[in-house]
């Protein structure tokens, strides 16, 4: 279920990395490397594919930008901010 602007701010609360525009919730990371970046990517990968829900990303060298939405609800859903979590902690990891 998609949801409202109100919910969505209080739960970018939580991921202070994250902004909400265009529908969608974002966010960029800057690694070390093309192969740290990478490694998140494939970390991150097999986290989208567990959840089954997957998101609109590029990579260029070193930086990772990333942009969660819910296709099927035309918007953002809870399923994005769970994949955000879990995006999260991934990262935090790697460093």
């Amino acid at each position: 279920m998609k949801l409202d602007d109100n919910t969505i701010e209080k739960k970018l609360s939580q991921l202070p990395e994250w902004e909400y525009y265009d529908n969608a919730i974002h966010t960029e990371y800057e690694f070390e490397n093309f192969k740290d970046c990478f490694s998140a990517m494939s970390r991150i990968a097999f986290e989208c594919e567990a959840l089954n829900h997957h998101p609109n990303w590029s990579n260029i060298y070193n930086v990772l930008k990333i942009s969660l939405s819910t296709h099927d609800a035309d918007g953002v859903t809870d399923k994005d901010f769970q994949l955000a979590q879990a995006i999260e902690t991934i990262v935090e990891e790697e460093d």
